[in-house]
C-alpha cells in the first residue's frame, strides 16, 4: 500500500508539500499541485483519515442512532409515521456540510445506546443524533468527552439541544380550521393518554374552542390506543370510541382521530355502520402519512408530522454546535407543520338569517 513518502518521491517534493496539498492548509503552487494530484493517482494512494483525525481532532463523522431501520411494521402504531423520515431529512443537510453519516440502529433495544454513544465517541465521531421512535422522554448517558450531542423527537431533563414537532399548534391549527369551516361540535378520539403528543395536542383542541367560545364536553374526547402492540384491542377500543360518539343525541360534526392509521381504520367502521362520509360525518387525522391520505376514499384532511424538516434542523444544530457556537435555546426547537386538505371535511353552511312577517330576525 503506497505512503504520503512513495507520493512524495514519485512527485519528487516533500512530505510536507504532499500534506499540504492533501489538506489545503497552505499555498502551493499549481505546478506542484498536479504533480501531487498525479503521483497520487499514479500510485493508488488513499490517505488515512484517521491519522488526519489524529492531527487536526477534526474526523468530518456524525454518528446518528435510531431504531428506523429495525422498526418492524407492527410498532408503528403510536409513532404514526415511520421516524425514517427524520434519519432522511438529517441526511440531505449533512450532504452539503462535507460531513460524513455513520448510522447505528438500536434493533428496537433501548438498552444498547449507551454502548453505541461510546463506540461513536471511540471513533471520534465530532457529533451525535439520536433520533426517537416518537415524542417523548429520554434519559441518556452523559457525553465521556466534548462529542457533540442532539436529541430529534425526544428531549431530557438536562436540556440537551433537542427538536420536537409541535403537536399543541398543530391539533390547535386544525380545530382552528374545523370551526372555520362551520363545525361547531368537534369529537376527539385520541392516541393513548400517556404520550406527550396526546397531552400536548388535546390541549390544543380545547384552546381552540375555548377561543371560538365553544363549549369543551368530555364526551367528545374519547382516547382509544393502548400502550402496547395490540391491534386487536386497539380495533375494538375505535369502535367503541365511534359508537359512543354515534350514540350521543347531539353528535358531532367531525370526528378528528389521533393519527392517520386511525383514521384509516375508522373509514371501515364508520361505513359499516351505513354512515357516509364527508356527506354525514367529516374526518380528520394527523400526521399527513401520504400513502394514507392519498389513497383513501375520500382523501383524509391531516395535519403534516413535520419528520423531514425535523431532521434538517437537527443536523443544522448539530452542525452549529460542531462549529463552536453556542446552543440556541435551553427549551427544545418545535417544528410545525401545514395543514392539507382532503376531501373527508365537509364545510358546513353557516346559520341562515331570515325575516318573519314582523320583520323580526330569526334564525
Amino acid at each position: 500500500m503506497a505512503t504520503i513518502y512513495d507520493v512524495a518521491k514519485v512527485a519528487k517534493v516533500s512530505p510536507k508539500t504532499v500534506s499540504r496539498v492533501l489538506n489545503g492548509d497552505a499555498p502551493v503552487g499549481e505546478k506542484t499541485r498536479k504533480a501531487v494530484q498525479a503521483a497520487i493517482q499514479q500510485l493508488g494512494y488513499v490517505p488515512s483519515i484517521a491519522a488526519r483525525a489524529m492531527r487536526s481532532n477534526k474526523s468530518g463523522l456524525v454518528g446518528l442512532i435510531t431504531g428506523a431501520i429495525s422498526l418492524s411494521p407492527q410498532q408503528t402504531e403510536t409513532a404514526g409515521l415511520p421516524d425514517l423520515f427524520i434519519v432522511q431529512g438529517i441526511q440531505k443537510a449533512l450532504e452539503a456540510s462535507g460531513k460524513t453519516l455513520l448510522i447505528s440502529d438500536t434493533g428496537g433495544r433501548m438498552e444498547r445506546v449507551p454502548d453505541l454513544m461510546r463506540t461513536f465517541e471511540e471513533h471520534r465521531v465530532e457529533g451525535i443524533i439520536y433520533v426517537a421512535d416518537h415524542h417523548k422522554k429520554v434519559a441518556l448517558p452523559p457525553m465521556m468527552t466534548d462529542t457533540k450531542l442532539v436529541l430529534a423527537n425526544c428531549y431530557d431533563e438536562r436540556g440537551t439541544p433537542a427538536v420536537l414537532p409541535n403537536d399543541y399548534e398543530g391539533q390547535k391549527m386544525l380545530v382552528q380550521a374545523l370551526i372555520a369551516k362551520g363545525h361547531q361540535r368537534i369529537a376527539y378520539i385520541s392516541l393513548n393518554e400517556t404520550l406527550d403528543a396526546t397531552r400536548l395536542r388535546t390541549a390544543g383542541y380545547c384552546d381552540a374552542l375555548q377561543s371560538a367560545g365553544l363549549a369543551i364536553d368530555p364526551d367528545l374526547i374519547i382516547p382509544a390506543d393502548l400502550d402496547s402492540n395490540d391491534a386487536d384491542a386497539e380495533v375494538q377500543l375505535l369502535w367503541d370510541a365511534i359508537d359512543r360518539v354515534l350514540k350521543l343525541a347531539d353528535r358531532p360534526t367531525v370526528i378528528c382521530f389521533g393519527n392517520d392509521r386511525m383514521a384509516m381504520r375508522a373509514y371501515g367502521i364508520l361505513r359499516s355502520r351505513g354512515v357516509s362520509l364527508p356527506d354525514e360525518l367529516s374526518v380528520a387525522g394527523y400526521d399527513n402519512h401520504r400513502l394514507i391520505t392519498e389513497t383513501l376514499y375520500p382523501t383524509l384532511t391531516s395535519v403534516e408530522l413535520p419528520y423531514a424538516a425535523m431532521g434538517v434542523r437537527a443536523a443544522q444544530i448539530l452542525a452549529a454546535l460542531i462549529r463552536g457556537e453556542p446552543a440556541p435555546s435551553n427549551e427544545p426547537l418545535l417544528v410545525s407543520g401545514p395543514l392539507h386538505w382532503g376531501n373527508s371535511v365537509l364545510t358546513r353552511p353557516s346559520p341562515l338569517i331570515q325575516l318573519s312577517s314582523l320583520g323580526r330576525k330569526t334564525r
